[in-house]
């Protein structure tokens, strides 16, 4: 192929075409691209926005890149920099948590003289404000665009393990490519993520995972759902925020879902993991410096802290209610996740974060994920404990120790911490919300007390549905939940709450010698549950689903609920949560104390 036309590259970069799209157009490698560009001179500029509009001089100037002809404003700098990747736009899965984290890196690095460079396109964050960083580039998160800031700067070292998946995956490239990636290793990312290498890793360390296997076409998803047996739980590679995530229980809806949810190849192969039903998800975040030194044994591995959901397991770590510390585990069962932690940490020569997600079964402890680097907890983790941890881990990828920080011993608070999402809901009325394993939050809260009942009361407080301490109670549950919502309603009946159910579930709790106000469902006639709702006759409802396919009585009821304001349930781990909180309330309400004061 003859070479490349100077000229005609200027313009298409002028344009707007990126290296990658370029590589597409003339069947060349993208490397190949950049290096004969670079070769012809074709390399963007950097101009300023200038912050005080030149009434004063910009001691914090944005900075955007043109290929148009022009001066490159970007001035120069003797001092050590580092580069700090931030999360790109806000969406669900990549949220302001990974914001805090980069806000704080930039914040720690600056404390110990280093100058911090912020590459980010989403103006509307904080990592984004004209005080945060030295030096702000509104750029995509891309190879290309990074690799130019990066040489362009003589940056010393980039962190990519703050930003969540998004600068996550530029790790390895930008490392092929010169870049000092600091802190944890992309390799040992690439352990984590990969899940053979994963895989291979917990053997070694002698941790279980839930049985697995990667399908790289249809017939192969059939065929280890047959080998490990239904529910299972299946997902595409390096998903973000759970995308297309999904709990499968028939070989009719793994084929649905093997044809209109994913695109599956060798390259992208489909992960399937046995599904451990009725299983207690606990999250657990550790900052390291064993990454920092040759000999892994040296050094500390610390938990932050150690969350257990509230929720079954399957559902989104992001979508998740957690309590802090875990409220139900046994102390074996908390000393296995401490020694399963310490050791991946060690394996992966984590220097800075890691997050690991458990399945707790019947005392026996399974690993489902390890990530090492910043995760969607760390803020929440970070409040409740009082330590800021992701200014430590940015302090221990420069090169600190954990015992030159003083941060060596795990902290185990005096009082509760209930961490509740936040869901857009009512913004799509109709929207089913029950809650899976793709997430679908846009913010928490967090509720504080040392009282589990009254911190989980306020998380609900904070999240818009505050607890009732009178009324009814609405109660409509799948077959599989009717052994266990009498003794969860037999609390509400006690607590002073009047009952009402439909049908199948009314049977079910009148037999256990409750009484209970039959309601008619959606489709039987009237009065009705929906007409309940709409009347404000109905405090709390506790509605868990029927099967994966919902109802449409069931998604009204839920959807109702949401644009009445009326606080719902839609698992029993929740209703049982919701009766601890209401009786907190019921024996003296509660008092409200500033945060610095529980610290």
């Amino acid at each position: 192929m003859p070479p490349l036309d100077a000229g005609l590259l200027a313009k298409a970069k002028s344009l707007g075409f990126s290296d990658r799209q370029i590589a597409h157009l003339t069947g060349l490698a993208e490397d190949r691209i950049r290096a004969e560009r670079k070769r012809l001179g074709v390399v963007p500029s950097y101009r300023l926005v200038d912050t005080c509009a030149a009434e004063f001089e910009a001691y914090t100037p944005y900075y955007y890149s043109t290929y148009d002809r022009g001066d490159d404003e970007v001035s120069p700098s003797d001092r050590r920099k580092v580069m700090i990747l931030g999360g790109g736009p806000n969406r669900i899965g990549q949220g302001i948590e990974f914001d805090y984290c980069c806000v704080h890196a930039a914040f720690a690095l600056k404390e110990i003289g280093f100058e911090t460079l912020m590459v980010n396109s989403n103006p509307e964050t904080v990592s984004t404000d004209y005080d945060t960083s030295d030096r702000l580039y509104f750029e995509p998160l891309t190879l290309e665009d990074v690799l130019h800031i990066y040489e362009r700067e003589r940056c010393w070292g980039a962190i990519a393990q703050f930003g969540g998946q998004t600068p996550l995956n530029l790790a390895l490239g930008l490392q092929h490519h010169g870049v000092n990636i600091i802190g944890t290793s992309p390799q040992s990312i690439e352990i984590a993520e990969d899940r053979n290498l994963f895989a291979t890793m917990l053997r070694r360390l002698g941790i279980p995972q839930p049985p697995h296997g990667l399908a790289t076409q249809p017939p192969d998803a059939l065929a280890i759902a047959h080998q490990l047996g239904y529910p299972i739980l299946v997902r595409p590679s390096f998903v973000l925020g759970g995308r297309a995530m999904q709990i499968v229980y028939s070989d009719a809806e793994l084929q649905h879902y093997m044809r209109f949810a994913v695109e599956v190849s060798r390259q992208r192969p489909v992960l399937v993991d046995k599904f451990l039903e009725d299983a207690i998800e606990v999250d657990v975040d550790c900052i390291a410096d064993v990454g920092l030194g040759n000999d892994p044994a040296a050094g500390h591995s610390v938990i932050g802290g150690m969350l257990e959901h509230i929720e079954f397991a399957g559902v989104h770590s992001g979508d998740a209610a957690m309590v802090l510390p875990p409220h139900t585990l046994s102390p074996g069962v908390m000393a296995t996740i401490r020694e399963y932690t310490h050791a991946m940490a060690r394996e992966l020569r984590v220097a800075g974060l890691m997050n690991v997600q458990y399945a707790v079964k019947n005392d026996a402890v399974y690993v489902l994920e390890v990530n090492p680097r910043a995760s969607r907890t760390i803020p929440f983790v970070s409040k409740a404990v009082g330590v800021p941890l992701a200014k430590l881990a940015a302090k221990v990828m420069a090169g600190h120790t954990l015992a030159q920080l003083g941060f060596t011993r795990e902290i185990r608070p005096e009082v509760w911490a209930v961490k509740e999402s936040v869901f857009p809901f009512n913004r799509f009325p109709g929207q089913d919300i029950l809650l899976s394993p793709e997430m679908r939050s846009t913010g928490e809260v967090m509720g504080l007390d040392a009282d589990l009942g009254i911190a989980y009361a306020k998380s609900q407080m904070a999240a818009g549905a505050p607890l009732p301490t009178t009324g009814r109670v609405f109660i409509s549950v799948s077959d599989a939940d009717k052994p266990a919502v009498a003794a969860i309603a037999r609390q509400f009946r006690e607590l002073g709450f009047d009952l009402a159910a439909t049908a199948g579930t009314a049977a079910v709790l009148e037999q256990a010698g409750l009484t209970v106000q039959r309601v008619f469902k959606v489709s039987d006639g009237r009065p009705n549950t929906l007409d309940l709702l709409k009347n404000r006759d109905v405090q709390l409802i506790i509605n868990t689903p029927a099967g994966q396919n919902p109802r449409a009585d069931e998604v009204k009821i839920r959807s109702t609920a949401v644009l009445t304001g009326t606080p719902i349930m839609t698992t029993l781990g929740g209703a049982r949560a919701a009766a601890r909180g209401i009786a907190a309330l019921q024996r003296g309400g509660y008092t409200v104390k500033a945060l610095q004061e529980y610290h």
